[in-house]
């Protein structure tokens, strides 16, 4: 079975790390889905004083979470988050997991059921260098932050920024807050969609029900 709820274990930086941080209240209840090997939560409670959970379907990466002290199970977005409570949590976190997930519609009412907010980050596939990729070079994208080749990828919905967008209207969903980060990690200042839907990296949006 395809290991579609995970973050990526990876060395490379994840500057939506930093961002996310700095969205979550201190003190607040946090639960990360796809959670990797952990960093994010350690983050979580080293800087916020969280009381972090971590939902994370590859084996290697609960071991990981384990070793580190973190409350973390063994879970599939798409099919083990029906037992949690509603708004059970004040933060729920899919960091550069909807993308790999098999139904992200659902997943995402889900994340807004559980949590009072949810904080979704994602790659942005328009941005201008993926575009350049596919429509000059006529392959499919490769990066520092998307390593694996199209036949290796976790990666089963591509979207953009706008199809996002699109998604949360369709959905009825509200967006509390959004960012949007350059190649270099650093945050673009500007608020235009087009703009970011261009030169932005990766989105991180925080919504609610």
């Amino acid at each position: 079975m395809m290991d579609q709820v995970t973050q990526p274990i990876t060395h490379v930086r994840r500057s939506d790390f930093d961002v996310i941080v700095e969205l979550i209240d201190p003190g607040s209840r946090v639960l990360d889905i796809g959670c990797g090997d952990g960093t994010l939560l350690r983050m979580l409670e080293a800087q916020k004083n969280v009381d972090a959970r971590g939902i994370e379907i590859s084996h290697a990466g609960v071991t990981q979470c384990l070793e580190k002290g973190l409350s973390v199970i063994q879970g599939n977005a798409d099919s083990d988050l029906d037992p949690y409570p509603d708004k059970s949590f004040d933060f729920v976190i899919l960091s550069q997991t909807i993308q790999a997930v098999e139904s992200p519609k659902a997943v995402l009412k889900q994340l807004v059921r559980i949590g009072k907010k949810a904080v979704v980050s994602f790659p942005n596939f328009g941005h201008w260098h993926i575009r350049w990729q596919v429509g000059v070079n006529g392959q499919m994208p490769m990066s520092e932050h998307l390593p694996e080749k199209w036949y290796e990828t976790q990666n089963i919905h591509f979207c953009t920024i706008r199809d996002f967008r699109d998604l949360l209207e369709e959905l009825d969903l509200k967006t509390e807050d959004h960012h949007a980060l350059r190649s270099d990690g650093k945050p673009i200042a500007f608020r235009h969609p087009w703009l970011w839907n261009m030169f932005a990296r990766e989105a991180i949006f925080v919504i609610s029900e």
